[in-house]
């Protein structure tokens, strides 16, 4: 073979190089990228450090005597991957599942069922939402015990990288439990639900519960940061990093579960005797104000609402305004004594219990009519004539600000979430006799239960007329207390004088008038009865009242307490005797039983004596002549 035709070209040998070369650092490069991304990237691989949050929660209401009248509870959700269950093994983790979780075997297989009976074989399988700590947490153990018994497969990712995924036990949910159901209710009110951070909270709605929200309501978070083990928990050393919760602050009461059961018991009676639409009552110590025992007998179950119970949702404590009735005079004549017009002997001509003032009727005193009687027995005898009397002594200026001294016009201050300021006619107005006489025996104006019963309180301190309120204190969970400052003044109403006089007076109307039925022996009771016709739409309602009774129970220890009835649309009979005083009657007896009062020792002996000695006498007129001979 001839080299002739051979030709060496270094050129062409220089090319190949450059070409090999660029090829080898292509390489290079591409190599160095994909390092690159593979440690900044994210790889999907479970973390070295695990975190642990600790949700904060609502704070607890509790009763002065210990009861938990609502509380906060954390709910789990539990849930798993259909694919991460080894087939095999499905009956398995059925089985385990409705052992640790109380659910029915059946329940958790038909979570694995699509809404047409197909079998699910891929995606999240959620199996319950309402799981209680005890069993999320033994949930978590069998979520451990599950790994070990390999009844999970592992799951390959895109980038070739194999996870197993387990059962999942997370919390989803604060929850507000009352553990005592309808007691104390409406007071303590109800709660609803809003999200935050995925996480669903309870947020006062009424009562209590939106009152206090701002102290109530979750604070702040915890949580556990740390280095994580093979099974995803934290490991608790040294380096662990950890963030109290901070819960809500509890909410104590002056209100105890004893009374106040034993209170709306005594309602729910009267309400089905009386077949009247509700009846409330409360109690309360006349100096500091402490509401002992606040009862309705239209309650329900917070967590458990129903259309039923639309109307029981508002207390009508504070919430409900109406036309008081004779439970009012009491405050015209302390407002015309104050202003010394009046004495309590003071003779007042009463034209035969009817006074025609040129209104569309007269004033009349009902069934029971007098010729005359002092300014005390026109209150023990409930005189319209009498009170109107009284009235016109005054000017309608000085009627006016003294309703308004009373707080009449103004909130009455019991910590709920609503309290109804109620309204009176202007000075100007009240100048007319008419108009003052009708406001003078209670018509003409609305008020709340609670305005009145503040009010009434003052005739058994002194004239000093307290601040009602339900809660004592706030606790945190180390056990340190915190009392809310007030943010009212002293309200002198009258004098300590007058607050005496009408007091007496008071106390005569239950031992010879109108409130006769709350009289116990051993006891000072004093009270009003009232009735009154039923305002809707503006227009009275044929053959509708309220009864009610406002007055005070003390005894020779020093416990003073003020004590009221409300009897709403009593059908059987309207008059407050059969109603409201009983009521009041049945609660007194109540705080005797439970020793909030005691009865005078001396004065139980004497009565007892005085029932043997005219069982004895009955004896003997029944016994024939010829034997006692």
């Amino acid at each position: 073979m001839s080299t002739d035709n051979f030709k060496y070209n270094p050129s062409e040998k220089s090319s190949k190089l450059v070409f090999l070369f660029g090829i080898f650092l292509l390489a290079i490069i591409i190599f160095a990228a994909s390092t690159l991304n593979t440690i900044f990237s994210d790889r999907d691989l479970p973390s070295h450090t695990a975190i642990i949050h600790d949700r904060s929660i609502r704070g607890s209401i509790i009763s002065s005597d210990g009861y938990v009248l609502a509380k906060s509870q954390k709910t789990y959700q539990a849930s798993v991957r259909a694919e991460s269950i080894n087939p095999p093994n499905r009956r398995i983790f059925v089985t385990l599942f409705s052992l640790y979780s109380g659910i029915k075997k059946q329940d958790i297989a038909r979570s694995f069922s699509d809404k047409y009976g197909n079998h699910i074989y891929k995606g999240r399988i959620l199996l319950s939402s309402k799981l209680d700590a005890r069993h999320a947490a033994q949930l978590k153990s069998l979520a451990q015990k599950l790994r070990k018994l390999n009844v999970f497969i592992p799951m390959k990712k895109k980038n070739g990288v194999e996870i197993v995924y387990g059962l999942d036990v997370i919390e989803n949910e604060e929850t507000r439990v009352f553990p005592l159901g309808t007691t104390l209710t409406p007071l303590i009110g109800y709660t609803g639900k809003y999200l935050k951070n995925e996480y669903v909270r309870p947020i006062g709605k009424q009562g209590l519960e939106r009152r206090y929200e701002s102290y109530i309501a979750f604070k702040n978070n915890g949580k556990v940061t740390g280095k994580r083990d093979v099974t995803g928990d934290v490991v608790r050393n040294r380096l662990t990093s950890m963030t109290p919760r901070i819960n809500g602050l509890d909410l104590h009461l002056n209100v105890s579960v004893a009374l106040q059961k034993r209170m709306e018991k005594i309602l729910d009676e009267m309400k089905n005797s009386s077949d009247s639409d509700e009846a409330i009552a409360v109690v309360m110590e006349s100096k500091s104000g402490k509401i002992a025992g606040i009862a309705s007998s239209n309650r329900f179950i917070p967590n458990h609402i129903t259309k039923n119970d639309i109307n029981s949702l508002n207390p009508k404590f504070s919430e409900y305004l109406y036309e008081p009735g004779s439970v009012l005079k009491p405050f015209t004549l302390a407002i015309a004594l104050e202003h010394k017009k009046v004495t309590p002997e003071t003779v007042f001509n009463l034209f035969g219990g009817s006074l025609d003032i040129g209104g569309k009727r007269p004033i009349t005193d009902g069934d029971h009519r007098y010729e005359s009687l002092s300014a005390t027995d026109i209150i023990v005898h409930s005189s319209n004539v009498g009170i109107s009397l009284i009235s016109w002594l005054v000017t309608g200026q000085q009627f006016h600000d003294g309703l308004i001294k009373f707080g009449l016009t103004k909130p009455s201050g019991i910590d709920l979430s609503r309290d109804l300021a109620g309204k009176i006619k202007s000075s100007d107005i009240l100048e007319k006799k008419l108009y003052r006489a009708n406001s003078s025996y209670g018509y003409g104006l609305m008020v709340s239960f609670m305005q009145l019963f503040k009010a009434y309180a003052a005739f058994n301190n002194d004239g000093i007329i307290p601040k009602p309120h339900i809660v004592d204190y706030f606790q945190d969970i180390n056990g340190d207390k915190y009392i809310l400052p007030s943010n009212s003044n002293i309200i002198q109403a009258i004098s300590k004088q007058t607050a005496s006089q009408i007091q007496n007076i008071l106390i005569k109307t239950v031992n010879e008038g109108t409130g006769y039925k709350a009289k116990t022996t051993g006891l000072i009771i004093g009270g009003k009865t009232g009735t009154a016709k039923m305002v809707v739409n503006g227009r009275y309602k044929a053959n509708q009242y309220q009864s009610s009774f406002f007055g005070f129970v003390n005894d020779n220890y020093g416990h003073k307490y003020t004590i009221g009835a409300l009897v709403i649309n009593p059908k059987k009979s309207y008059y407050a005797s059969d109603t409201a005083v009983p009521v009041v009657k049945g609660t007194i007896d109540t705080l005797v039983e439970l020793g909030y009062i005691k009865r005078n020792p001396s004065a139980v002996q004497e009565e007892q004596l005085e029932e043997e000695a005219k069982s004895q006498q009955s004896v003997t007129e029944n016994v024939p002549q010829s034997i006692i001979d």
